[in-house]
């Protein structure tokens, strides 16, 4: 398992990651969906102790990524946006040596190249410069390098970038099989590829979490009723006469004029997310009411996505988190005159030999512009010596 808690980085005066939690589990391909300067590369980097976060932390399968970072990296395979690979190493070099600094029991490591080799499909590569490579393979170098050690986590930070339409299909396949077995990452800001791929969605938006759920339970929760959108020929009255029987339709919309066809534009939603297609067309049919268009307008991943990450971006204002502070600071301020005054108002209430514990005890020796005052911190005690002075004659009277 994977807790990420309240996790904050900032860079000078942007912030990229803004208090971000969340929990993953094993047996599913989880994707960071984002526009470019989300924040999911930064959570990424300091998922695998790249970089560290400013506060809140990370732990790995119970290792804190900070306080036990070895134990921590141990579980975790990382493959970030651009592939840490040595050109001017074969692929079996470079995987050998990665082998090495993952700590691979030495007898160990043939059986383990053998197996990765395989399973990325450079096999016939292990002898070829890393160099030499087509942008394709040097990203199944950076996938193998990933898999060495058996990791139970993987990492992907946009593992198709530069891949043609075939390697595309073949690293979306790869990365299911490893969902068996591994907590699956996927960083991508290509809506198609989370959508094909992954089980459960995260959607960023300048440092924060603003959406997660599988892409059925966010569609559904954005789909709350069926739109179906019509084009018919038909006055209004007959329209609307044909559609008020029908069950669950709440709302009819009709356009003020016809178009080219003489047909006048409808929307019609319903009370539900049940489907009316079928009895809204036998409808128009027995009423011989042609018609030319009707289709049903969803909320889609697109749409979610799109209206999820249209924020301001994640910059701090410092003039308005100091006037914030400030107001703060006022606030603490009069709450604390507040409480002399009320102090000072009992003493009064003492001295005149009233009932302090009484709210009226504090209005028959102070005035209300009085008690505004002291609430204020405008009333020192020779205001009240004088006010008791006054109460004092006001009794002799």
């Amino acid at each position: 398992m994977i807790e990420v808690d309240n996790i904050v980085k900032t860079y000078g005066d942007y912030q990229a990651v803004n208090h971000l939690s969340f929990k993953l589990e094993k047996g599913k391909i989880y994707g960071f969906l984002g526009p470019n300067g989300a924040g999911k590369s930064t959570t990424m980097n300091i998922m695998t102790g790249y970089i560290a976060a400013d506060s809140g932390t990370v732990t790995i399968n119970g290792h804190d990524i900070l306080k036990e970072p070895e134990e921590a990296k141990a579980c975790v395979g990382y493959l970030p946006e651009i592939p840490p690979l040595y050109m001017d190493m074969t692929v079996g070099e470079y995987l050998r040596f990665v082998c090495e600094l993952k700590k691979v029991p030495k007898k160990d490591i043939r059986e383990h190249l053998v197996k990765i080799l395989s399973e990325t499909m450079l096999g016939d590569y292990e002898h070829r410069m890393i160099r030499n490579l087509s942008k394709g393979y040097k990203q199944r170098v950076g996938l193998a390098q990933a898999l060495v050690g058996d990791p139970e986590v993987i990492i992907l930070d946009e593992p198709t970038v530069g891949l043609d339409p075939q390697q595309i299909n073949q690293m979306q396949d790869f990365m299911r099989s490893l969902k068996k077995d591994h907590i699956v990452i996927l960083s991508s800001h290509i809506l198609s590829q989370v959508s094909a791929v992954c089980d459960y969605i995260l959607i960023m938006s300048h440092g924060e979490l603003v959406q997660q759920g599988s892409e059925e339970e966010l569609e559904a929760a954005e789909n709350k009723s069926q739109v179906l959108k019509l084009r018919l020929i038909a006055e209004p009255s007959a329209i609307k006469e044909t559609l008020k029987n029908i069950a669950h339709v709440k709302d009819i919309q009709i356009s003020e004029k016809c178009d080219g066809d003489k047909a006048y534009e409808v929307v019609i939603t319903t009370d539900a997310p049940v489907d009316v297609r079928k009895n809204v067309g036998l409808a128009f049919a027995k009423a011989s009411i042609p018609v030319l268009e009707l289709t049903e307008k969803r909320t889609t991943l697109e749409d979610i996505f799109l209206a999820a990450t249209t924020q301001t971006p994640g910059y701090i204002d410092h003039s308005k988190a100091k006037k914030e502070k400030k107001n703060e600071k006022e606030e603490k301020e009069i709450e604390e005159q507040r409480k002399e005054a009320r102090r000072i108002a009992k003493e009064v209430a003492k001295a005149q030999g009233l009932d302090p514990l009484r709210p009226e005890s504090e209005e028959e020796v102070l005035s209300d512009e009085e008690l505004e005052k002291a609430a204020m911190g405008e009333l020192d005690i020779e205001d009240i010596d004088e006010v008791m002075a006054e109460t004092d004659e006001e009794e002799n009277e």
